[in-house]
């Protein structure tokens, strides 16, 4: 207590007890202490320390069991849902500029202007990093349950609502399409640290990183599922509704029915995130955060002992019986006892910068650096295609035959690249460890870009294209068996309980800042340095070869910046935390 505080030594002592707990809560309001840190049934960390260290012993032991798969799943399909969300717009883009900017008598066909295709690329990561912020936030301050439910309907309707973009003029149509897709981000952000802290704080600490791995591997099968409903949807409209090429009939090449097209396959986002939202309303709170934050070691251990079907011992460390004789004096006497040694040290506070600081500059900063390349590549990888003439010019086929090529790409990469990149890791992290994979990782896509880049003329020349589209699918395969997974899994193992979905929104949002730097910078950058040959509407860039070459300097960088971040294979949370540690409150 600070010498600022009024001094109540000389008041009675039942006067004194009850004060130095008023001062207590009041003193608790800005470290990060919710109302639910004295809820019911909650004890004094006094009394309680030994039994919550008997809770988080026995979930680092638990055996792997039939609910960790359950978790696996219920949080996973938020990822599934949130990659279609983020990368089906992708796939839709050229149809939409196809359908509300075509000028007659052009001799191309229509695409989006500059300014609205950044603004539709883009605005879905604006509102995720919002999200990510503010739920990572609010994960800490009342639970990481109670907000857990609010991502998954967000992205419900906000994926619906996306695609009743109705409007009497493009304009009207892109800007109801980027109001909804800022919210459904907002939900998406949402999703990241909460899905990655309740499977950390579920997992016992052999296997963390894989179910931690497993859950954001559901992204890959997000990106699959985006590029196989297109296909199939793409695939029975131009069955029923045939069109010719641009070149022969303009008009004619998108069918009015096309516009039904990109607002099913938008729509379809709602039906994986609607089909677990009951159990993902079911799920408990994480004994962790029960334990540590809202101080209730007996709830944490019923919570636990139910869902993992283990015995978690509730009986009282030896003395513990002495110490609680007195029921609401004992209570309060264990909380002038903590009065002592002042409250656990906040975000903003001297001791996380020690502890933590240079933590949070290595997680943030390599997510930050990964993103930018990552998603450069794969929010525009069809330009990537069209530039190696893996897919045909856009005047040669129709609207529809456009999209179907574009989504047979994404979807032939996602499956010979990304997928197998994710269960890469999900399989050798506890066995190499997240630094390993993620130095490898940025490494290989430094070496993969360079080699894309160098010789990119002799790509792009007639029977090379299946050479780059193999180098470019490697390229993804060493991000996602690497530095797009432990990104998200390390700073839901390193950070303090109170702290964790803070510190890792905070890391997520960094990472989303590079996606917008990478969204609307490679959209610009990658354009032609010949005038003639950029797209409609842009000024000339730097191409596509100068482009690569800067993202392999940003994944050199995030390699330099992996060892900022320490190994939590094989350790504890809390021993990577350091929170059960003597002096864990700042002085």
């Amino acid at each position: 207590m600070d010498d600022s505080a009024p001094r109540i030594s000389s008041l009675p002592p039942h006067y004194t007890l009850a004060a130095h707990s008023c001062l207590l809560r009041i003193h608790y309001i800005w470290p990060g202490w919710s109302s639910s840190d004295r809820s019911p049934g909650a004890r004094p960390m006094a009394m309680a320390g030994g039994q919550n260290m008997q809770v988080l012993s026995a979930l680092d032991g638990a055996k792997t069991q039939r609910y960790h798969f359950t978790a696996i799943v219920v949080a996973g399909m938020g990822f599934f849902t949130d990659a279609y969300d983020l990368f089906c717009i992708s796939l839709v883009t050229k149809l939409i500029g196809r359908i509300y900017y075509t000028v007659d008598g052009s001799p191309r066909p229509g695409s989006l202007p500059p300014h609205v295709s950044a603004a539709v690329n883009g605005v879905a990561f604006v509102g995720t990093l919002s999200g990510q912020l503010f739920f990572g936030w609010l994960g800490d301050r009342v639970g990481r349950k109670s907000v857990y439910g609010m991502t998954l309907l967000t992205m419900v309707v906000c994926s619906v609502a996306s695609g009743l973009s109705f409007g009497r003029s493009p304009a009207c149509v892109m800007a109801t399409l980027c109001f909804f897709r800022f919210w459904l981000g907002f939900g998406i952000g949402g999703d990241y640290p909460l899905s990655a802290t309740i499977m950390s704080e579920y997992a016992n600490k052999r296997t963390r990183g894989a179910f931690v791995a497993a859950v954001f591997a559901m992204q890959g099968f997000g990106i699959l599922a985006g590029g196989a409903v297109a296909i199939g949807v793409t695939a029975l409209f131009r069955s029923r509704f045939p069109a010719p090429p641009y070149d022969v009939d303009p008009a004619a090449s998108t069918p009015a029915e096309a516009d039904l097209v990109w607002r099913i396959i938008l729509m379809f986002g709602a039906v994986p995130a609607a089909l677990t939202f009951y159990s993902r309303m079911k799920m408990p709170e994480t004994a962790r955060y029960t334990a540590l934050v809202a101080r209730n070691a007996e709830r944490a251990a019923a919570d636990m002992s139910r869902v993992l079907q283990v015995d978690i011992g509730n009986k009282e460390q030896p003395g513990a019986e002495e110490e609680a004789t007195t029921g609401t004096e004992a209570r309060l006497r264990g909380e002038q006892e903590e009065a002592t040694t002042g409250p656990p040290f906040g975000l903003f506070s001297r001791e996380f910068a020690h502890r933590h600081g240079l933590h949070l500059v290595g997680t943030a900063s390599t997510w930050l650096l990964l993103d930018i390349a990552y998603y450069s590549q794969n929010l525009f990888q069809k330009d990537i295609f069209s530039a190696v003439g893996w897919i045909p010019a856009a005047e040669t086929i129709s609207a529809l035959d456009e999209l179907f090529h574009i989504a047979r790409a994404q979807t032939l990469i996602a499956l010979c690249g990304t997928v197998p990149g994710y269960w890469f890791t999900v399989a050798f992290i506890d066995i190499v460890g997240r630094f390993a994979i993620q130095a490898v990782g940025f490494l290989m896509m430094t070496a993969f870009m360079l080699g894309l880049a160098v010789p990119y003329r002799q790509w792009t020349r007639p029977g090379n294209q299946t050479g780059f589209v193999v180098m470019y699918a490697l390229t993804f395969f060493f991000a996602n068996f690497g530095p797009n997974a432990t990104t998200f899994i390390v700073p839901a193992e390193i950070y303090p309980a109170r702290l964790r979905a803070t510190c890792h929104g905070i890391s997520a949002a960094s990472g989303k800042v590079g996606a917008i730097i990478g969204s609307f910078g490679f959209l610009y950058l990658a354009q032609s340095q010949d005038p003639a040959k950029t797209a409609h509407g842009y000024a000339p860039g730097i191409g596509v070869r100068n482009s690569l070459l800067l993202l392999a300097g940003c994944s050199f960088l995030g390699f330099l910046l992996t060892f900022l971040v320490p190994e939590p294979k094989g350790k504890s949370l809390e021993e990577m935390s350091r929170e059960t540690e003597p002096g864990a409150a700042e002085p």
